[in-house]
């Protein structure tokens, strides 16, 4: 593990359009450049938040002709710096998506691909409905790959309400989480904050979520609040409801601290699962 570094993450209101979307992440980019960042992230859906289904899978291209990975990966090369693209809408072979994030050394070469695995398939009190799984295929495969200063887990956004996926992340080795994200205003008011803080402490590890903010098309609204986080709970950066970037040194050094105070990645004991008394109300779901 190698000292510290400087972690930046973008926070933007993506519109519809891809190449424009292109264009304001990598104005942010190298603004976090420019301001020292040697690992830059950028939110969930960084080139399309589009509502409407039809036009979300007309628009969404297959990776090898996606042009915002080409894009990014010359931009990585030209800074010098480590990006992680938070997701990409890839059209798969069966008609549906993958709603994929991309992990990009500093030499523009992809280092990893992670699929979003969990759909947000869910009803607010609001009336806010969304049924990720009509257009998305959800992926199978956790994903930790190597920096030059530890390794790295990815997730993406819905992931973070499901625990057990980042301490199997923080035990195949993750010294640090990315979260990139496009939370709504109802549920990132009520958990984004202690979701994070919580996803830290319990793996020990630094989590960067670059997150979506503002008014979208037809009216979608997102939280904002991009947040770095320690491995011992404490918020290192936070953004606000506007665009913009967030910054932070982050010493790997202090994985280990938290861990050797806390070793409760160590500490797992077999147990008996109780019956279930009733299915899930979402059991028929996706």
């Amino acid at each position: 593990m190698s000292g510290p570094f400087t972690a930046a993450c973008v926070q933007m209101t993506a519109g519809r359009e891809i190449e424009s979307n292109i264009a304001a992440a990598s104005t942010a980019i190298r603004e976090a450049r420019a301001a020292g960042a040697d690992f830059i992230l950028t939110p969930e859906n960084t080139t399309m938040i589009e509502s409407k289904r039809a036009l979300l899978l007309e628009k969404a291209k297959p990776e090898a002709e996606h042009p915002a990975l080409p894009a990014f990966q010359a931009l990585a090369a030209e800074i010098g710096a480590w990006l992680l693209i938070g997701s990409l809408t890839i059209r798969l072979e069966d008609g549906r998506c993958a709603n994929r994030s991309f992990l990009l050394d500093d030499a523009g070469r992809i280092a990893a691909r992670y699929d979003k695995i969990h759909m947000f398939d869910v009803d607010l009190a609001g009336g806010e409905r969304y049924r990720e799984s009509a257009s998305f295929r959800p992926g199978g495969e956790a994903v930790v790959a190597d920096t030059p200063w530890g390794r790295v887990g990815l997730s993406v956004c819905y992931d973070l309400r499901f625990a057990h996926l980042y301490r199997a992340l923080a035990q195949a080795g993750a010294d640090f989480l990315t979260v990139p994200a496009a939370f709504t205003r109802p549920t990132g008011q009520a958990h984004w904050h202690v979701l994070l803080r919580a996803r830290a402490i319990e793996t020990g590890c630094f989590v960067f979520a670059p997150a979506q903010c503002g008014e979208h098309a037809e009216g979608r609204k997102t939280y904002g609040h991009s947040l770095i986080v320690a491995p011992w709970g404490e918020i290192l950066a936070e953004g606000g409801e506007e665009p913009g970037l967030i910054l932070a040194e982050i010493d790997p050094a202090k994985t280990e601290e938290a861990r050797r105070m806390v070793p409760a990645l160590s500490h797992d004991r077999p147990f008996t699962v109780p019956p279930t008394v009733r299915p899930p109300l979402n059991a028929a779901g996706a």
